[in-house]
């Protein structure tokens, strides 16, 4: 099966989808579209290098974002039927927003409206589904309650990307999430994979549901869900 799997820039279900999308490209070929700001989000979390690894190749590739331009040359794909399916997971609620309102300005909204024109399935597993607490996982923090504020700190030396600002932050926009920062802190101040609620806005779960509704496009509330459809 050819199948082209779109990434936005949502940290939750990211490990999920990553997970099965690397399961799924050795019986595939598969395409990975990125957003600009999923490309950022899978540094943060240590998985660019993940989803890099898999592609390579003429339906292959690793579709970037801001490599496509404005016109998204590569999405004409879908619209030719190029591809048996489409992917998006996770999808961000501003994604979804896009797809329903038929705005189309990223390159993964285009591959959606591209399908949706060449009668490709499409298959979205947006992050905003239902009203309610959701547990989702921060990439790296700096715990400033358990920082010694040493003199020298051994987190930033360690950081290969310079993104730790010692009893400050970590610039989240340098980091690759190596884990390196957090393996050298003797005191433990680096926290990584860290669980947090958050609360879903209306607005969100209600554009989700209108996706629903949409002709050619079937919603799922887990990646997990992906396997039965392909």
């Amino acid at each position: 099966m050819r199948v082209g799997w779109a990434i936005t820039g949502a940290g939750h279900l990211l490990k999920e989808s990553v997970d099965l999308l690397v399961e799924l490209a050795e019986e595939h070929e598969i395409t990975v579209f990125l957003s600009q700001s999923s490309e950022e989000v899978l540094k943060m979390y240590g998985l660019y290098e993940k989803v890099a690894g898999i592609t390579g190749g003429y339906y292959k590739e690793l579709a970037i974002d801001s490599d496509q331009r404005f016109s998204y040359p590569i999405s004409g794909r879908f619209s030719l039927g190029k591809y048996d399916l489409l992917i998006v997971s996770p999808a961000t609620a501003n994604s979804v927003a896009k797809i329903v309102n038929g705005i189309s300005d990223t390159l993964v909204t285009n591959c959606v409206a591209q399908a949706g024109k060449g009668g490709v399935q499409t298959l979205i597993v947006p992050v905003d589904m239902e009203l309610g607490d959701v547990h989702t996982v921060l990439p790296s923090k700096l715990e400033l309650g358990s920082c010694a504020d040493c003199k020298e700190c051994e987190a930033a030396k360690k950081c290969p990307e310079e993104a730790i600002i010692p009893k400050t932050e970590i610039n989240l926009m340098k980091c690759i999430g190596c884990g390196k920062c957090k393996n050298s802190c003797p005191y433990g101040a680096i926290s990584e994979g860290k669980t947090v609620t958050i609360y879903m806005r209306e607005v969100d779960i209600e554009n989700s549901h209108k996706l629903v509704l949409m002709q050619g496009i079937y919603v799922l509330k887990h990646p997990h869900e992906l396997k039965k459809h392909i």
